[in-house]
């Protein structure tokens, strides 16, 4: 290793919220690829995982140590070292740790920031220098979210979740995040929402225009006509997210959504003070309520 190569990186991975997610009817909106195609408008949040990334003497390994939360032996992270690995050909040992803050399986892709920050910590460390083409093409292979946590900010997500287009990111709102003991899967909460489009539950939605999202991302609050596709079809399933819901709407928010498939429920509020208060309110009734800001980068 060169002399004026550093050993370590220390990064943060902040978690997303959904302000809108529209799941496309596959039945009218097919791909060759057989995913779901998305609409959704995607916001950095200031929740975040804290990763080190270093490397060792231990030639050709690759090691994950998450002390907060155990993780598969195959997973986000591993998938984007190997990507690496192949790409570049460096062979030298790898160990990374993570402190998981982001909750898993809330709709936050905490998986994915992981992958992309673990992507760019490894270009940073090794001074590999790859182009952003480069690194969003090894993003898209390792989940439909991940390409977006390479540029954060906020960004209207389309197709599978590979076209970012960037928003220039607000910043003047503040939010309340609910976590409810409530796990569904990315795959249990899609073929709740096939079934719920299957029985015509979703015809009286009045969507808005993808051409829409951008202008309708700028407006108050109040003019915000986003939805989420996996809101009432996992709200049947478990009630606890609508009680998420309904807690967080009497607490006065100006804007309440469900963040992803699931569980996570966010309040945006356009005043700091309101938005403490319901903090300290939701809190005696909820054990996992944060307080987050919108990340411009």
């Amino acid at each position: 290793m060169p002399k004026n190569m550093m050993d370590r990186i220390d990064l943060l991975a902040p978690g997303k919220i959904n302000l809108h997610l529209r799941v496309l009817d596959r039945k009218l909106h097919s791909r060759p690829d057989g995913f779901h195609g998305i609409e959704s408008v995607f916001q950095l949040i200031s929740l975040a995982d804290r990763i080190s990334v270093s490397i060792t003497d231990d030639i050709s390994s690759s090691k994950v140590v998450s002390p907060l939360m155990q993780l598969p032996p195959a997973n986000t992270i591993t998938a984007a070292v190997d990507r690496f690995r192949t790409h570049t050909g460096i062979k030298a040992g790898i160990r990374v740790e993570v402190e998981k803050l982001v909750p898993s399986g809330a709709g936050l892709g905490g998986g994915s920031s992981d992958a992309a920050t673990v992507l760019r910590g490894l270009d940073t460390l090794f001074e590999t220098r790859l182009s952003f083409a480069v690194l969003l093409d090894m993003a898209a292979g390792i989940g439909s979210d991940v390409p977006f946590f390479l540029s954060g900010g906020a960004a209207v997500v389309l197709g599978r979740g590979e076209i970012v287009l960037p928003l220039v990111s607000r910043t003047d709102l503040y939010g309340v995040l609910l976590s409810p003991a409530v796990h569904s899967s990315t795959t249990e909460a899609y073929a709740l929402v096939d079934r719920w489009q299957e029985d015509g539950r979703e015809r009286t939605i009045v969507w808005p225009d993808v051409s829409e999202l951008d202008r309708m991302y700028a407006l108050p609050l109040s003019q915000w006509q986003f939805g989420n596709s996996f809101t009432d079809p996992l709200v049947a399933v478990y009630p606890e997210i609508g009680r998420a819901v309904e807690d967080m709407r009497n607490c006065g928010a100006d804007f309440v959504q469900m963040s992803g498939s699931g569980s996570s429920v966010f309040g945006l509020f356009n005043d700091d003070a309101r938005c403490d208060a319901a903090v300290e309110q939701l809190s005696s009734r909820w054990r996992q309520c944060v307080k987050f800001l919108l990340l411009a980068s």
